[in-house]
């Protein structure tokens, strides 16, 4: 006969409801539910235990989630990819991708799923993600296309992808392994690779076309009045025979062939593109070079910062070339901004007034010097430079820590090749760890890639998923699920499985999924007569369908605060694509196997 289910599992339920409920209202800032989430949790299991556990067990289960290997490794992998963007490792990468976006945005958005999808066939999601993420920004910060726009519909394309081989996700391994146990044929690499296939091009229109159109524009508005700074290009690549101007740069210079220094003008990121694209330098190059030095020598960062002269500065009726500045202060001054100037008036190397704004570059400590010395205002929005001559060792890194987890130390086993993998929270918090000791990443800025908010949401989601599956309440909702399943068509049969699949994995987690839903399906197989590699398949699917919830997937959570994402937008965005998948994929499996 069945049960009801027990206190412990009802409560469980409840605080999950209430959970989803607040979220998707909005009304209060998700670390704060989170929080609150976490104390329910801790409070209650103190004062009403589970079932053979002592009152602290309850607090130890409420709190597991800020020491949780999931959390490790998301603040890991976030680790690494500010290292990738402190460093500029991916610029080649987004480079190539950006002449894409700026041919067509749509094209662009399109060939970034197709890739996505297909490399998270092979490699992890997780990592293919943390390698997406900067490149996005990068795209993003060009004004290009809202990165809002583009992180989601590229994650679920990585989670499609990741869906459509055994060795995809984690999950879909627990899945296999589990099926094996129980006794059912082994399902190979590329068994069910066909259906999502199929299941991915139905997918495509809606994630090109429909999901960006769903989630709201985060870009920035462009600063009215940008400031434009005039400055010369020295050596590298002549403007005017064979080299490529970026957009936004004027050549003021035009009747010069081949002798520099170029006259060029443009924003701040408009020149420094055009010193990397010609290959050239915005000031003279040995200052740039002892500036590297001794950024080198300190192991401090370059920032660029901006300077107006006021009317005590000392340069004022100075050139650059007779102020003496990079000689006095070691600094570099890499362009010049004049108000109210239009283009024919200005000059490279104008004698500097009161009001004009410099740009320069060199260690803190020295420019405040500069700025003490020579009477200036420092502004606001201080930008880093990429540590360049780290680039490839960070690249190297995180293709290390990926090549680990996705392929394998090499090893052999009694003379045979038997490659170990690592667990993606070894070789992510390894990668990290490699990323301080190398100085690619500066410990004191590691604030500055971690989201407290993404923190306290993978804790409460952790907590949330361990209560529902140790109160029982995923067995009772399984078993609930299979006394109906016997009078229904096997189509309809499919979805139910996929469907409470889903709903386990948006609101628990992929392995309690997929250890409860497993069995389920094999044994419901067994009850009605239908053969279990379809039923078994459809709990793997609906442990990867994880679109509608933040906390239910790692890549979810990362791309939250660099998205800009409210629980609300994985609602809207996502639930849709669910049902789609859940129809799709239900009756794909009933042709495949001719149910």
């Amino acid at each position: 006969m069945f049960e009801a289910p027990n206190p412990h599992a009802i409560a469980a339920m409840a605080v999950t409801v209430t959970m989803f409920i607040a979220f998707a209202r909005g009304r209060y800032p998700e670390e704060i539910i989170s929080l609150v989430t976490i104390a329910v949790i801790g409070v209650g299991l103190y004062f009403a235990p589970l079932p053979g556990t002592r009152p602290t067990d309850g607090l130890t289960l409420a709190f597991a989630g800020f020491g949780h290997s999931a959390l490790v490794t998301i603040c890991a992998l976030m680790i690494m990819g500010r290292g990738l963007v402190v460093t500029g490792a991916l610029e080649p990468v987004a480079a190539g991708l950006e002449k894409v976006f700026r041919i067509n945005g749509q094209l662009g958005l399109l060939v970034a799923l197709v890739a996505a999808f297909l490399m998270s066939m092979f490699v992890n999601d997780t990592p293919v993600m943390v390698l997406l993420i900067p490149i996005v920004m990068a795209i993003a910060a060009k004004g290009l296309m809202p990165s809002s726009r583009v992180l989601m519909p590229l994650n679920t394309a990585v989670l499609l992808g990741g869906m459509s081989t055994t060795i995809g996700t984690s999950t879909n391994i627990l899945v296999v392994s589990i099926a094996d146990d129980l006794g059912m044929d082994p399902i190979s690499v590329f068994q069910f690779t066909p259906l999502v296939l199929v299941a991915g091009i139905i997918a495509l229109p809606y994630l090109w076309l429909v999901m960006p159109r769903l989630l709201r524009d985060n870009s920035v508005a462009p600063e009215q009045g940008a400031r434009i700074f005039h400055t010369r290009l020295r050596g590298g690549e002549p403007p005017m025979r064979g080299g490529t101007l970026p957009e936004g740069i004027t050549l003021h210079n035009h009747a010069e062939t081949d002798i520099g220094p170029f006259h060029i003008s443009g924003t701040h990121e408009a020149i420094a593109d055009a010193a990397r694209a010609l290959k050239g330098e915005l000031a003279p190059v040995w200052i740039i070079e002892r500036i590297r030095q001794i950024s080198k020598a300190r192991g401090e960062d370059i920032v660029a910062v901006e300077m107006t002269v006021t009317a005590d500065s000392r340069l004022i009726g100075h050139t650059l070339a007779t102020s003496g500045i990079a000689d006095l202060f070691g600094v570099a001054v890499l362009g010049i901004h004049r108000p109210g100037a239009n283009a024919a008036e200005a000059d490279a190397n104008p004698v500097m007034r009161e009001g004009d704004v410099l740009l320069v570059m060199g260690i803190d400590e020295d420019l405040s010097a500069f700025s003490r010395a020579d009477a200036l205002l420092r502004l606001e929005g201080a930008r880093e430079l990429p540590r360049r001559s780290k680039a490839v060792l960070a690249a190297a890194i995180m293709l290390t820590a990926i090549a680990t987890a996705s392929l394998g130390l090499p090893w052999f086993d009694g003379g045979q090749y038997a490659p170990i993998k690592l667990p993606i929270a070894i070789s992510s918090l390894a990668g990290a760890i490699a990323m301080f000791v190398t100085g690619c990443v500066k410990f004191d800025r590691v604030g500055r890639a971690l989201s407290a908010k993404v923190i306290v949401l993978i804790a409460a989601s952790l907590a949330i998923g361990r209560v529902i599956d140790d109160s029982g309440a995923a067995a009772w909702l399984g078993e609930a699920l299979s006394l109906g399943l016997a009078y229904l068509p096997p189509a309809l049969t499919l979805a139910a499985i996929m469907l409470f699949v889903t709903v386990l994995t948006n609101f628990a987690s992929n392995a309690t999924a997929a250890t409860i839903g497993t069995p389920i399906a094999y044994n419901i197989a067994a009850q009605i007569g239908l053969p279990p590699e379809p039923l078994v398949l459809a709990v793997l699917f609906g442990c990867n369908l994880c679109y509608a919830t933040p906390i239910a997937y790692q890549t979810n959570l990362l791309i939250m605060s660099e998205g800009g994402y409210t629980f609300r937008d994985y609602v809207r965005a996502g639930t849709p694509l669910v049902a789609i998948m859940v129809a799709v994929l239900s009756v794909l499996l009933v042709l495949w196997y001719g149910l």
